[in-house]
């Protein structure tokens, strides 16, 4: 009761710090951190109100109104950015650790990616998925994760390859709060037998393709651009990527490959925050300057700031 009283007096934001800070202070006081924050509501979607034992109704469906009608403002976009952090801040907080410091570079862009600037349609998978039954073969069908972006096989729609497979934790997050993962399957994250895996895999919510080692997804949805193309479909392919993969020699392969055979319909969006797993990418393997060398493979290259709702979706669209 006294919880409650708290937090009608202060609110959910201040609870889940003390939450925080009182977990901080060792394992006897880990019950009471937790009573902090839950109820300060982070058992549920941080934007929309929902029953934590209930499929997740998608806000998309109802979202606040912007000037171009159909799509949710930029003043939502930013709120379901933040509420992705904070999700994936309390997974690391009350796990003692997490993939946190890509939530913090990551959030805006992806949110807007499935909000604003993609034409992705609505998932056409089970909100809380199956568990791995094992690696394809007579008795096992192959399994995709990509059915929770949409329809993939709708020539008109766009498709979404998740790159940094690293990331899966984020992008679980965001599938949660716009209504396209439940939170059943998100307390399944990095459990034995779980699809919904620390590094995701081709089976894996939100993931069309298996990326790691890293790079191989821009080769992946390359093929699959240009085969689009073939069949005269008039959706895009988007490849979602991270900084470090450039240090990879099949990226830039890759890239040689999309520039000559002109797949105009293939698109990367990139993470540049500079930052691995060992430390700075300067003091790891240097880059340079990626838009420059991109530029000199012949891509066609905008910079943007990716906290930036509005300059993120008119570079993509």
């Amino acid at each position: 009761d006294r919880v409650e009283e708290m937090r009608n007096e202060f609110g959910d934001d201040t609870l889940f710090l003390i939450g925080g800070a009182l977990l901080e202070q060792g394992p006897d006081l880990e019950y009471d951190a937790k009573l902090f924050a839950h109820s300060a509501g982070r058992d549920k979607p941080y934007h929309t109100p929902s029953d934590t034992t209930a499929a997740v109704v998608s806000p998309i469906t109802t979202p606040p109104k912007s000037s171009d009608a159909d799509r949710p403002s930029i003043n939502h976009v930013e709120k379901v950015a933040m509420a992705v952090r904070r999700r994936v801040l309390e997974y690391t907080i009350f796990n003692n650790g997490g993939y946190l410091s890509q939530a913090c570079s990551s959030a805006e862009t992806l949110v807007t990616l499935y909000l604003r600037a993609l034409n992705l349609g609505p998932s056409i998978a089970d909100p809380i998925p199956a568990d791995f039954r094992g690696s394809p073969g007579p008795n096992i069908p192959a399994i995709t994760g990509e059915g929770h972006n949409g329809d993939f096989n709708d020539p008109s729609l766009d498709r979404l390859i998740f790159s940094p497979v690293h990331y899966a934790l984020v992008l679980y997050s965001l599938l949660v709060e716009i209504g396209r993962l439940d939170i059943a399957a998100f307390r399944r994250y990095n459990k034995n037998g779980s699809t919904v895996e620390l590094i995701g895999a081709e089976h894996s919510p939100g993931h069309a393709v298996t990326a790691g080692s890293l790079s191989q997804a821009l080769s992946q949805a390359a093929g699959i651009a240009y085969a689009r193309r073939l069949k005269g479909h008039t959706g895009r392919v988007v490849v979602y990527m991270s900084d470090g993969e450039f240090q990879e020699g099949q990226t830039w392969e890759a890239i040689q490959c999309a520039v000559f055979h002109k797949i105009g319909n293939l698109s990367a969006v990139v993470d540049v925050n500079g930052q691995q797993c060992d430390g700075k990418m300067s003091d790891i393997t240097d880059i340079g300057n990626l838009a420059s060398k991109l530029r000199a493979f012949g891509a066609d290259v905008k910079e943007v700031d990716g906290h930036n709702v509005a300059e993120i979706e008119a570079a993509v669209k």
